[in-house]
């Protein structure tokens, strides 16, 4: 299974054959594109109904799957509140309203809305006229599955993205593109800035901040406001920045989230105030060095670009001395609580050391009462000289007993002392505590008068920006500085604006018609398309039904059974030969009149019918892809991709998270349409710890390393490369388009892993990888697979993880299907000689194509654990087949071909996910490490008898002596 490692004399043979490739990060460029493209911003919707109806900011963002344009309360907000489908939609606005107002209708509904401006709306109406005529153009091509399927988002990007079909329809003339951009009004490019992802953070998010909601969408507001609570979506700490301009400088302070209580409290920062309302809501200011520092409102002139502000530049900064005042005063008294609560937990550490030392005293006078007892003793005879020492020693007694009663006075004066010097302290804290409740109450008033200053301030700039406006037109007047003009030229300005708002109205009603007028003519060519279809298919059906009729007619009453020419075999042969007929290439119909519902070849490239094989094998790959298009239209499919198209939709203002609802997404299967782009998130996740360390052109490098320098591995890759998957059109000559990418992927990754280098088995992985990905993203997916998914010599020249997996997944098929492994053990059949191909690739080339991909699908979100599933679940779905084979070559050569008469995706997944469960990575692991020591002492035995072998035949050859003809015939 592994290459030799004496083919260095190859590499100048293939050295010319490596074609670099840029090295470009696909994802990024891509993601890049598709925001500086992307068509989002802020737009005022007329919504609700009676005193609350008005017009409120909305997040409008399209999503060119459905054409639609989805509308969110923010841009953080993770479900829609609602959508407009503008593939059937016109526009239209009036010139003598609000300025900015047009509208929007759909069937059965209209939706008006309110742009910042009249040039804000110009770019808006242009840009949603371009994306339904993109839209419509694309209805019924190749690029879509069916004529409700949604138009890709993310198309794909491997060499099936090189399979869509042309377009069914004419591509329209260059007169028709002409007459469009003739009738298209001047607009900005990008919208003023009002448009966009950079218009996130414009002036309308500020406002959108404000309590609006409706009771109508309460449910998906509360919801989306729950998702900010979530750890890990979206990916960023949220944060709010509050900019301060003073004469000398300007320094940022960010609001940041209060620690979790869990964690142990830190040490204050020297830049940091610790600030309290009340006693639930705690927060941090805290200098932010990094952030660029934000000029004040006057420094610049005013115009139009006054409008673009965004909501970074806080009305704090805006012209006023007294919001500073307020805020050195509100800085003042922080720093003052802060002082006070200083003082207030050394005043507590005091206090309870003192109580600590009043303990001790009280301890030290019950020891000493305790030892007071008197001693009483026999009174002496008056004359003995007992009695003289008894006086002496009472005399010391009633000393030390005046002693000890005055050093307990001493105490107890210590004590009262104490106890009042406690209730000073503890009356002191009570006024602290007082004073400090006062305190922050004041601060509260600071700040409401603070927030009522801001808004006066905001009130007056833009009175200021109004009268900005009035002087810089009046400068803008030529005659500036001599009387107004008269009433009639007054008069003739305005008719002159109106002319002109007039002509681009007429442009743009002119346009929005003949876009109309085309979009009704494609739909009435659809429709007939349709009718036509629908009748060849119509035929078609009587044709099978009368046929078979006859058949049934003739099974019946058979007549002249014994006839080789029966009319029952003649209806069946034509049958066969209808069913069978390949699409000649002379005969070349219009792919929507084709009533065939089975092509030559698959969405994935694979031929459906073989042409190596008999008519009876191609007449079971016919029924097998017969069977597969019809599951594939089940009302179950089209729910799952609806759930992704619900699911993408959720996710458009953030990234791809793991989930719990996205593991049961994958576990159904991906879409084809989205494949591509869910398998680039995959691989990105599982290799970020590996390319975060590695330059950008990493692959690049690898690449014109193996062009530069042999490689013992290059000769063995160019002999499998067009044994990879023969029967996929990518991969089925040497000029087919994913050879050159095959070889290139191999080769990189033979420099990477020169321990493995190749191993018959990487290619199939990384051909499979290159049909959704490009060759870098494939690249990786490889480093996926070997590096992070399967075991440490999985790939290598012994084969151990793979042999160490087989008799784990023997373990586990005793366990889970006891009655099939009795059987297989009664008829000493090893299944491990077939199954251990599947581990080593994935199940490539083992399974029908439409499963292969699910499977690849839940493996390269899950991981290695898919495969030991799902090679369960398909002995579990033949085990009665099996049970009743009797012969252990009968059960062999079904082995071989079982995995092909497979075809229910649905009832196979709910096999490897339910009826094998409970299924744990850690059983799998146990297993593993238990068998790969007794696999490691069996290769090291094998490894001993080899050499003792091969000592054994270097001897006997040394002593054999060879005799010439000559003498062996004297």
């Amino acid at each position: 299974m592994h290459e030799e490692e004496d083919g260095s004399d190859a590499n100048s043979f293939t050295a010319s054959r490596i074609v670099a490739c840029r090295s470009v990060d696909v994802a990024e460029v891509e993601g890049a594109k598709e925001q500086a493209s992307k068509l989002c911003g802020y737009l005022n919707k007329l919504s609700g109904k009676g005193p609350l109806r008005g017009y409120k900011p909305r997040w409008f963002v399209y999503d060119p799957r459905k054409c639609y344009l989805y509308y969110f309360k923010t841009p953080q907000d993770a479900l829609p509140l609602g959508h407009i489908e503008i593939g059937d939609a016109c526009f239209s606005y009036d010139v003598e309203s609000e300025e900015g107002q047009f509208e929007i209708r759909t069937a059965g509904k209209e939706f008006l809305m309110k742009a910042p401006s009249r040039q804000v709306m110009h770019y808006w109406l242009q840009q949603l006229q371009q994306k339904r005529w993109e839209y419509s153009n694309t209805r019924g091509s190749g690029q879509r599955n069916s004529w409700s399927s949604p138009t890709l988002a993310h198309p794909p990007t491997g060499l099936v993205g090189k399979d869509n079909d042309a377009l069914v329809f004419e591509t329209l003339s260059d007169s028709m593109e002409k007459v469009r951009s003739d009738f298209a009004m001047e607009t900005e490019t990008d919208g003023g800035g009002m448009v966009g992802i950079q218009s996130a953070r414009g002036p309308s998010a500020a406002s959108t901040n404000s309590l609006n909601f409706s009771l109508k969408n309460f449910g998906t507001e509360l919801r989306n406001s729950m998702s900010y609570l979530r750890p890990g979506r979206g990916g960023e700490s949220r944060r709010s920045v509050f900019y301060t301009n003073s004469h000398n400088s300007a320094e940022d302070w960010e609001l940041v989230d209060a620690p979790p209580k869990d964690f142990p409290e830190q040490k204050p920062h020297p830049d940091t105030h610790r600030h309290s309302f009340g006693s639930a809501f705690t927060f941090d200011f805290v200098r932010n060095s990094s952030r660029p520092k934000k000029p004040p409102l006057g420094s610049g002139r005013f115009g139009r670009n006054a409008e673009t502000r965004t909501a970074e530049n806080s009305p704090v900064e805006c012209n006023g001395s007294k919001p500073l005042e307020m805020q050195l005063r509100l800085q003042s008294q922080q720093e003052e609580l802060s002082c006070m609560q200083q003082e207030q937990a050394k005043l507590r550490e005091e206090l309870a050391s003192q109580k600590e030392l009043v303990r001790l005293l009280q301890q030290t006078l019950r020891t000493s009462q305790c030892n007071r007892q008197p001693v009483r003793r026999p009174a002496p005879a008056p004359d003995s000289p007992a009695a003289s020492d008894q006086t002496q020693d009472s005399a010391a007694t009633q000393e030390e007993i005046v002693q000890s009663e005055a050093l307990l006075q001493e105490r107890d004066g210590q004590i009262q002392s104490l106890c009042g010097h406690m209730e000073r302290l503890a009356l002191e804290k009570e006024s602290l505590q007082q004073e400090l409740k006062g305190l922050k109450i004041k601060v509260g008033e600071i700040n409401d008068q603070l927030g009522m200053l801001m808004e006066t301030i905001q009130a007056k700039d833009e009175v200021i920006i109004k009268l900005s406006h009035q002087s810089s037109e009046q400068s803008g007047n030529p005659n500036n500085g001599s009387p107004p003009p008269n009433k009639d030229q007054q008069e003739v300005d305005i008719l002159k604006d109106s002319l002109q708002g007039y002509k681009s109205q007429n442009k743009f009603l002119n346009k929005e018609i003949l876009e109309l007028t085309v979009l009704r003519r494609n739909a009435e060519s659809r429709e007939k398309t349709l009718e036509a279809k629908c009748t060849a298919l119509e035929a078609k059906l009587c044709q099978v039904e009368s046929k078979y009729l006859v058949l049934l007619q003739e099974v019946r009453t058979p007549v002249c059974s014994s006839s080789e020419q029966s009319p029952a075999r003649e209806v069946i042969s034509r049958l066969l030969e209808d069913a069978l007929q390949a699409e000649s290439s002379n005969q070349q119909e219009h792919p929507i009149f084709k009533p065939s519902t089975v092509s030559e070849y698959d969405m994935f490239g694979f031929k459906t019918v073989p042409e190596e094989e008999e008519e009876e094998e191609k007449l079971v790959a016919r029924v097998r892809a017969l069977e597969l298009k019809s599951l594939s239209m089940t009302d179950q499919e089209v729910s799952v991709g609806v759930k992704w198209e619900n699911y993408l939709a959720s996710t458009m203002n953030r990234n791809l998270v793991r989930s719990p609802e996205l593991k049961a997404l994958f576990r159904y299967g991906v879409p084809h349409e989205h494949r591509s782009q869910v398998w680039r998130w995959c691989v990105s996740f599982h290799v970020k710890k590996f390319r975060d360390h590695l330059a950008p052109d990493y692959y690049e490098t690898l690449l014109n390393v193996a062009q530069d320098k042999p490689n013992p591995a290059s000769k063995q890759i160019e002999l499998d490369l067009l044994r990879t998957l023969p029967n996929n059109k990518h991969y089925s000559s040497p000029s087919a388009g994913g050879i050159q990418k095959l070889r290139n992927v191999l080769m990189a990754f033979s420099w990477r892993n020169p321990d493995i280098g190749y191993c018959q088995g990487l290619n199939r992985l990384a051909a499979i990888a290159l049909l959704y990905l490009d060759q870098e993203d494939a690249f990786w997916c490889l480093i996926a697979i070997v590096e992070v998914f399967m075991p440490r010599d999985y790939y290598t020249k012994t084969l151990l993880g793979s042999q160490v997996d087989q008799r784990v997944f023997k373990d586990l098929m005793s366990e889970k299907l006891p009655r099939l492994h009795a059987h297989f053990d009664q008829y000493k059949v090893d299944f491990s000689l077939i199954t251990f191909n599947w581990f080593l690739v994935v199940f490539v080339d083992s399974l029908v194509s439409d499963i292969l991909f699910k499977i690849w699908d839940a493996f390269l979100y899950e991981g290695p654990k898919i495969i030991f599933r799902f090679a369960l679940a398909l002995f579990k779905y033949k085990e009665e087949e099996f049970l009743k084979l009797q012969d252990s070559t009968a059960i062999f050569k079904y082995l071989r071909y079982f995995t092909r008469t497979i075809l229910d995706s649905r009832k196979l997944m709910n096999i490897a996910f339910v009826d094998m469960n409970p299924f744990p990575m850690r059983l799998i692991q146990n297993r593993r490490s238990f068998h790969l020591e007794k696999v490691r002492l069996e290769l090291t035995e094998l490894e001993a008898i080899r050499q003792t072998f091969l000592r054994e035949r270097e001897t006997s050859q040394d002593r054999r002596s060879f005799v010439s003809d000559d003498e062996e015939d004297n």
